[in-house]
C-alpha cells in the first residue's frame, strides 16, 4: 500500500506510551550507533519521504524556514552543541509535508520535518523557532542515538521499517493498517518503547533548545507561548490537529521551568516586517495544505469583511494573503488581482512584505501561462549577477518555457545566464534535487542532451533514489556515445562516467543489505 505523507509525518522516536511500557534510555554518549551509520538510516527514512506525492518543495516556504532554521544551526555551533565532525557528516535539511496536522520531528541523520500544519498555526517566527530549536538539540545531543542504540542487535534496515511503520501510525485507522503491514515482526513493534525520548532527554532539548534560539537571536518568549498554544489544544483526541502533543508530552515541570527561564530576560519589541511575514507565510502553508473548496472559498471570502480594518497589520496581512492564494487556487484571477493595492497598503515601507507580494503576482503569472509578465515582474532580480533562491526558481522555469515556446537570441543569451546561476547554485549546494531538477529542464531547452541527463540524474541521488539515478547516468552515457564527435562534450562525459560508478556502488551497497535481511 502506498504511504501518504499525510499519515507518515509522525515520529516513532517521540511516541508516548503508557509509564507501565515505558523504557527510558539512559543519557549515555550515542556510541552504539555511529555517525555513519545513522546518517544512512536517516537517508533511508528519507527516501521514502522524498517519494511521497504529498512531500512539497515550495521555494518560498523552503526559504522562510532555513532563514529561521540556519541561524539556529550557527548558534548551536558556537554554543558547542553542534561538533564540527556532526555538522560535516549529517544532512541538516528540512523536509516540508502537505499536511494540516500541528506537527514536526527530527529524524536519525540530521532531517528535520515540519507540517504545515505547524507553519499554520504559529503567531510569530519566534515559536516556530522554538519548535525547531527543540528538535535540533535532539539531534545534536545525539538523543536518536541514544535511543536507538538500545535496540544495537536490530539491523538498520528494521529498525528504519519500524520508524517508517510508525510514521503511518499517526493519525488514522488506515495509517495503523499501514504500519502493521510494514512493520516486520513482533521484535521492531516491541522495540518502540525502546525509542522513546525519556523525560531527562525532553528536559535537555528544551535547556539546550532555549539557550541556541536565544542566542541565534530569537524572542524566547514564542517557547512559552507556544507552550501554551499546546497546551490549549490537549484536550483533542488523537483525530484531533495537535499530534505534536501525543509525541512530546506537556508537563507542569516543563512548562514551569520555561516560565522561570523567561523571567530572567528581557525581551526584545516586536517587530513588525516579521510578524507580517509570519502572518503571510502562515496563510500561504494554510492554503497549501489542500484544505478543499470550501475552505478556500471561506478564506476568500474574508478580505470582504467590512471590518477588515479593525485588525492588526499583520492579522489584515494574512488575511489578504490567504484570499490571494484562495482565489489563484480557486483560478478566478480577477478576483485575485483586485486585492493587489490592500497588500501593498498593508505591507507599507517592509520590503521583505513587499517582495512576497510580487512573488505573488509571479505565481499567478505562471497560472496564466505568461512567462513575459512573470520575468517582468523579476526585471530588477534578473538584472542583478546573482539571484535568491525562490526568484532564480522562479526565472529558470519562466525563461525555459519562454524558449521553448519563442526561441530567439534574446531569450537564448537569457537562458545561458539562467544556467550560469544555476551551476553556481549546485556547486554550493549538491543535494539541492529541486533546483538539479530545474538545471536539467534548462539545459534541455538549451539543447545539451548529455548535460541535461546527468543534471536529472543529480536529482535523483540527492534525493536518495540511488536506482533512478542509476538509470539517468546511463541514459547520459549512452547519449555521449550517440552524439557526433563535433558535438562531443569529453568532460561532462567523464562526470558522467564517475557519477555512474559512485552510483552503482551506492546500488550495489543498498542490495546486498537488502540480501542480508
Amino acid at each position: 500500500m502506498a504511504l501518504l505523507i499525510t499519515s507518515l509525518w509522525f515520529t516513532p522516536v517521540w511516541a508516548q506510551l503508557p509509564p507501565s511500557t515505558q523504557s527510558l534510555p539512559s543519557l549515555g554518549d550515542g556510541a552504539d550507533i555511529t555517525l555513519s551509520a545513522e546518517r544512512k538510516l536517516g537517508d533511508r527514512i528519507a527516501r521514502e519521504l522524498y517519494r511521497d506525492p504529498d512531500f512539497l518543495e515550495d521555494p518560498i516556504l523552503d526559504e522562510y524556514l532555513q532563514n529561521i532554521w540556519q541561524p539556529l544551526v550557527k548558534s548551536a555551533q558556537a554554543r558547542g552543541e553542534l561538533s564540527p565532525e556532526l555538522m560535516a557528516r549529517f544532512a541538516w535539511k528540512i523536509l516540508v509535508g502537505r499536511d494540516r496536522s500541528v506537527n514536526a520531528f527530527a529524524l536519525p541523520g540530521g532531517y528535520l520535518g515540519v507540517h504545515l500544519g505547524l507553519i499554520g498555526v504559529v503567531s510569530s517566527r519566534d515559536e516556530l523557532a522554538s519548535v525547531m530549536a527543540h528538535e535540533l538539540s535532539h539531534v545534536t545531543q545525539r538523543h536518536i542515538a541514544r535511543s536507538i542504540g538500545e535496540q544495537a542487535r536490530m539491523t538498520p534496515w528494521l529498525i528504519g521499517a519500524m520508524i517508517l511503520g510508525m510514521l503511518a501510525a499517526g493519525k488514522s485507522a488506515q495509517g495503523v493498517q499501514s504500519a502493521q503491514a510494514m512493520i516486520v515482526g513482533g521484535q521492531a513493534l516491541a522495540a518502540q518503547s525502546q525509542l522513546n525520548f525519556s523525560r531527562d532527554m525532553e528536559r535537555e532539548a528544551d535547556r539546550i533548545g532555549y539557550g541556541v534560539m536565544a542566542e541565534a537571536g530569537f524572542d524566547t518568549q514564542g517557547f512559552v507561548t507556544m507552550f501554551g498554544k499546546l497546551q490549549q489544544a490537549s484536550g483533542l483526541n488523537d483525530s484531533g490537529g495537535f499530534p505534536y502533543l501525543r509525541s512530546h508530552p506537556l508537563t507542569t515541570e516543563r512548562m514551569a521551568d520555561m516560565q522561570a527561564r523567561q523571567q530572567l530576560l528581557n525581551n526584545k519589541p516586536r517587530n513588525l516586517e516579521e510578524d507580517l511575514i509570519q502572518a503571510m507565510m502562515s496563510a500561504r502553508a494554510r492554503t497549501l495544505a489542500q484544505p478543499g473548496v470550501d475552505a478556500l472559498r471561506a478564506w476568500a471570502n474574508e478580505a470582504a469583511d467590512p471590518h477588515l480594518d479593525r485588525l492588526s497589520a499583520s492579522k489584515r496581512m494574512g488575511v489578504l494573503y490567504g484570499a490571494y492564494m484562495s482565489w489563484v487556487l480557486l483560478r478566478d484571477f480577477k478576483q485575485a488581482k483586485a486585492l493587489k493595492q490592500q497588500l501593498i497598503q498593508t505591507a507599507g515601507q517592509h520590503a521583505g512584505a513587499l517582495r512576497l507580494i510580487q512573488l505573488l503576482e509571479v505565481e499567478l503569472a505562471f497560472k496564466e501561462d505568461d512567462m513575459q509578465l512573470a520575468l517582468n515582474l523579476l526585471d530588477k532580480t534578473v538584472s542583478a549577477s546573482t539571484w535568491p533562491r525562490p526568484e532564480m526558481i522562479l526565472i529558470s522555469q519562466a525563461v525555459s518555457r519562454r524558449h521553448a515556446a519563442t526561441p530567439d537570441a534574446a531569450s537564448a543569451a537569457l537562458l545561458g545566464k539562467v544556467i550560469s546561476n544555476l551551476q553556481r547554485w549546485v556547486l554550493e549546494q549538491p543535494l539541492d534535487a529541486q533546483v538539479w531538477q530545474i538545471l536539467a529542464h534548462a539545459l534541455s531547452a538549451q539543447g545539451r542532451v548529455l548535460a541535461s541527463l546527468r543534471a536529472e540524474g543529480e536529482a535523483q541521488l540527492a534525493r536518495w533514489d540511488v536506482a533512478a539515478a542509476v538509470d539517468r547516468f546511463r541514459a547520459a552515457q549512452d547519449a555521449s556515445r550517440k552524439l557526433p564527435v563535433h558535438l562531443s562534450d569529453h568532460i561532462e562525459a567523464s562526470i558522467v562516467d564517475a557519477r555512474l560508478r559512485y552510483a552503482q556502488g551506492l546500488l550495489k551497497e543498498q542490495l546486498l543489505e537488502r540480501q542480508e535481511r
